[in-house]
């Protein structure tokens, strides 16, 4: 009997503490108790793209995504869709649709989405080697090992313009260069999957819905550098990513793609697993690496450089999840074509995870080079309520935009002069029922909270500006000064960029939001966040 539908299940952290599995499993139930098995599978895969939706599903051919999926709705979606072809409307995802902002429910299509890096997520099985070869995988690799030299690798990724996504945007190709160029051997290849940055987790769903890919792109720079071993630091939080990937490298090992002699090569390289306890400032290549060796996790002093003394002091790459994950694609299809996607000094696309007021909270993947406005009204699907005030881009290191940021190009160049990065790639959205103060005292407890207490600038300044946000409620008129002058002390003279990144939430914050942030000097807040009296209610008392 033909198979009429496929019926895909999104497994991945959130998902199964919403009861994905339970779902998946009262599904093959009432398919087998309809008689239907044969017509209909059921199958797991990596996120389906948006977050706080609980059980998300796709059905296949038609492509319809259901959301907020319960068990009690499973005879209702065999019975109406997979029987009687009417899909189930109350349950259905919204459209996000470039550009379009779509009132009622219909079809939720990633189809719109450029994907590189995503691809494979939510089409294939994460556990299963056999269904990434199928799609291409590790293709790749075997044209690197059997067509090209280290420098002809190296020369594409040059020429394809990748920069890394993991905030800096250092280019890929001229680092890959600087370790193959090193003296000393052994050299070592790190992914940096240490993703702490509150409200990020692109990395965490790049690697549960496709762990083979970043794994290919890490053997392909262990080729390209001439390093034999590789590392993927990952939060230890992150145990699904962990499970899926020990289960890809055993498959990969034992499918010959790791070990010694790979094709038949003499090129031998492996990979190994260290999992993180949790510090944000393990996200800083050298507090990595410091991590790495058994120490405790502090930045060091550069140069030099990790390509020339990283791990161990041997030359090092570290790479982010999202940078490698793009270097399969790049070798099987050439740098033109990467190049045909984002801008000209930002090539390639982006993935962001968007929170906040919207309609479709989740996983994308733009072009680079898509504006805010691009990403809020039309992936994102529009304000879920309220008017727009602010987006915090680049995680909570980020710079706080305003309106007049909306149609700015987001790439790295486009963001410079407004003192902005991509950063982790989270994009926080938020209403004008929001507190401009409350946003930043989050976000300085935040960084507070996490400093290594390693140098003074960053231990004690940090602690100075959480006692200034924490009092403004009268505070002197001059407190947007003094704010200010201590992010500019710490920019200049923390010794990493944890201290040095205060300014861009404080710098943006004021530059977009001064009045509002003065008015709390005077013990009033416009949305009644922060409990003050406000000026109108004391002028009525008074009278």
């Amino acid at each position: 009997m033909i198979v009429r539908s496929h019926i895909l299940i999104g497994i991945d952290a959130s998902s199964i503490l919403a009861g994905a599995r339970e779902v998946m499993q009262a599904l093959i139930k009432e398919i087998e108790r309809r008689g239907l098995q044969e017509e209909v599978k059921v199958l797991e895969t990596g996120s389906l793209g948006t977050s706080s939706d609980g059980v998300v599903m796709v059905i296949y051919p038609e492509g319809i995504y259901y959301r907020n999926v319960k068990i009690e709705d499973v005879p209702v979606i065999v019975e109406e869709h997979l029987l009687k072809g009417r899909p189930v409307k109350r349950l259905m995802a919204q459209s996000v649709t470039p550009g379009v902002v779509v009132k009622e429910p219909t079809k939720f299509d990633v189809s719109k989405q450029p994907r590189i890096v995503l691809k494979n997520v939510g089409l294939i099985n994460p556990d299963s080697i056999e269904e990434y070869i199928a799609v291409g995988g590790y293709e790749a690799l075997g044209k690197v090992l059997l067509e090209m030299h280290p420098e002809d690798v190296i020369q594409e990724i040059k020429n394809s313009g990748l920069r890394g996504r993991g905030g800096a945007g250092f280019p890929t190709g001229l680092k890959w260069e600087l370790a193959f160029r090193a003296k000393g051997s052994p050299k070592y290849i790190i992914c940096n999957a240490d993703e702490g940055e509150p409200g990020t987790f692109k990395d965490r769903l790049i690697l549960e819905g496709d762990p083979h890919k970043t794994i290919e792109g890490m053997i392909i720079a262990g080729y390209a550098v001439g390093a034999n071993t590789g590392y993927i630091y990952v939060r230890g939080e992150y145990e699904l990513s962990i499970e899926r990937l020990e289960r890809a490298i055993s498959q990969a090992r034992e499918y010959g793609f790791l070990g010694n002699n790979i094709f038949g090569t003499d090129f031998s390289f492996d990979i190994f697993i260290k999992k993180g306890a949790g510090a944000y400032v393990c996200g800083e290549e050298t507090a990595l690496i410091e991590s790495l060796e058994g120490k405790r996790g502090e930045p060091r002093f550069k140069p030099p450089y990790p390509t020339d003394a990283g791990l161990w002091g041997k030359p090092t790459v570290i790479n982010n999840v999202e940078t490698l994950a793009n270097v399969p694609s790049i070798i099987q299809n050439g740098a033109g074509w990467f190049r045909s996607f984002g801008t000209e000094k930002s090539p390639g696309t982006k993935v962001y995870t968007i929170l906040g007021h919207i309609v479709n909270a989740g996983l994308i993947e733009v072009p680079m080079g898509a504006t805010l406005r691009e990403i809020i009204y039309g992936y994102g699907g529009g304000m879920r309520l309220g008017k727009f005030k602010i987006a915090q881009v680049g995680g909570t290191a980020g710079a706080l935009l305003g309106e007049d940021a909306l149609d700015v190009p987001m790439d790295f160049d486009n963001l410079r002069p407004l003192n902005a990065t991509l950063g982790s790639g989270a994009i926080l959205i938020m209403n004008d029922s929001t507190c401009i103060v409350d946003v930043l005292k989050s976000a300085i407890a935040f960084f507070r909270r996490e400093s290594c207490g390693k140098c003074v600038p960053c231990r004690v300044g940090g602690e100075k500006i959480y006692k200034i946000i924490s009092n403004i409620n009268g505070s002197e008129s001059d407190v947007v000064d003094r704010l200010m002058d201590i992010a500019l002390y710490m920019q200049q003279t923390s010794f990493c960029a944890l201290g040095q990144s205060y300014i861009m939430p404080i710098a943006s914050a004021i530059k977009y939001f001064k009045e509002e942030i003065i008015e709390h000097t005077y013990g009033y807040c416009r949305t009644d966040k922060c409990r003050f009296t406000k000026v109108s209610e004391l002028i009525e008392i008074e009278a």
